[in-house]
């Protein structure tokens, strides 16, 4: 029996063209960055593009000024950064969407998020997935900011990791050091990830081996003493995907007007890079200038690398290792009007198993006292 080709079948035989926008946004301005992330969009669009990525918090830029504040200046500047971010009801999204709409491209936009939930003014380190449509299908938050950022964002929920099937193939993604998170990786190879995108602050060279010890660097020849590129390159060959690592460049005279002498750790000198499933790397690093990096790839090249290393076939041990993972979010309570659908089972019918798998009833009423959502009558 044959039908209509799936989404993946339809882009099997057809070249994809994914691209990272090294864009400097309008710091803490929420309107400004609004018309530039139109304005990159437009541009993919007009370029062809398939799927588009953006830096890390690009909306409405990332927190430089996190470690070289006072406690007051501190909230001062978050308070600016809640009021400037976005939410997944703002109209900003709606206008967004239109923009995606009219380039006809899939977007994956890194915002500082406003929590949706009643009562919150949490921001949250996030990524916001558009279809072609313009319609913002999911989103992903940063399950665990790194270091002095758990002083400005919120932790991601276990429903934030997880992937989407498009027209160009199943599309993941994770935030800055979640790409050195060993089970978080796993779980997208597992959910059969085809597209990776890889969202940075910047590109930096380590000068020690205190993990602290790090600058920015536009030097080329300093790339493999940042743990990006290594990253970047494993994560595509062992996963057999398509990376996109994108990465900010943000000059400080585009600081200058609202953090004087607050930055001390601008790390966004750029080096964002396309990489194929072979590890190879397609596109850049791009370093000291704004740019739209693109690359074509052919989704059966997927194929030719699966032949030595399939994650999720022949590569695979489930028998040796496996993941659990968790796929609820977390709410403040629970509603107690939930028992009302809770499963009910006869004292009866419990000894009639009993019987029929020759334990004792007490056995089995123990087993059910276990089990949730499950009550006797």
């Amino acid at each position: 029996m044959t039908g209509p080709p799936s989404q993946r079948e339809a882009s099997a035989s057809e070249t994809v063209t994914l691209a990272a926008a090294q864009a400097t946004p309008a710091y803490h301005d929420r309107e400004a960055t609004l018309d530039v992330t139109c304005e990159w969009i437009e541009r993919a669009g007009r370029a062809d593009v398939d799927l588009l990525v953006f830096p890390e918090t690009f909306f409405p830029g990332f927190p430089s000024w996190k470690g070289a504040v006072s406690g007051e200046r501190w909230v001062d500047n978050v308070v600016d950064l809640q009021r400037n971010a976005l939410s997944t009801e703002d109209d900003a999204v709606e206008t967004i969407g239109d923009a995606v709409d009219d380039a006809n491209l899939h977007v994956v936009l890194s915002v500082n998020e406003r929590d949706d939930r009643p009562g919150s003014e949490t921001l949250y380190n996030a990524l916001f997935y558009f279809d072609r449509s313009g319609t913002l299908v999911r989103r992903h938050r940063k399950l665990v900011p790194t270091t002095d950022e758990r002083a400005i964002w919120g932790r991601g929920d276990p429903a934030d990791l997880t992937t989407h099937d498009t027209d160009v193939g199943r599309v993941g993604g994770l935030i800055c050091y979640e790409n050195h998170m060993t089970l978080s990786k796993a779980a997208l190879c597992a959910m059969g990830e085809e597209i990776h995108p890889a969202v940075w602050p910047g590109f930096w060279e380590q000068l020690g081996p205190n993990p602290g010890q790090k600058e920015p660097t536009t030097a080329p020849d300093s790339i493999e003493r940042c743990d990006i590129y290594p990253a970047m390159r494993e994560y595509a060959f062992e996963t057999q995907t398509f990376v996109v690592s994108c990465s900010a460049y943000v000059p400080d005279d585009a600081l200058s007007g609202y953090f004087d002498g607050e930055v001390v750790d601008n790390l966004a000198t750029g080096g964002s890079m396309l990489v194929g499933p072979t590890g190879l790397v397609e596109a850049g690093p791009v370093f000291g200038e704004e740019a739209l990096l693109t690359a074509e790839f052919d989704p059966a090249r997927r194929l030719a690398a699966k032949t030595y290393v399939d994650a999720m076939g022949h590569y695979a041990r489930w028998g040796a290792v496996s993941l659990r993972r968790r796929a609820e979010r977390y709410e403040p309570f629970e509603d107690d009007a939930a028992d009302d659908h809770a499963s009910r089972v006869e004292d009866g019918v419990l000894a009639d198993v009993a019987a029929n798998v020759d334990v004792p009833v007490e056995t089995v009423e123990a087993v059910v006292e276990q089990l949730p959502h499950v009550q006797r009558d």
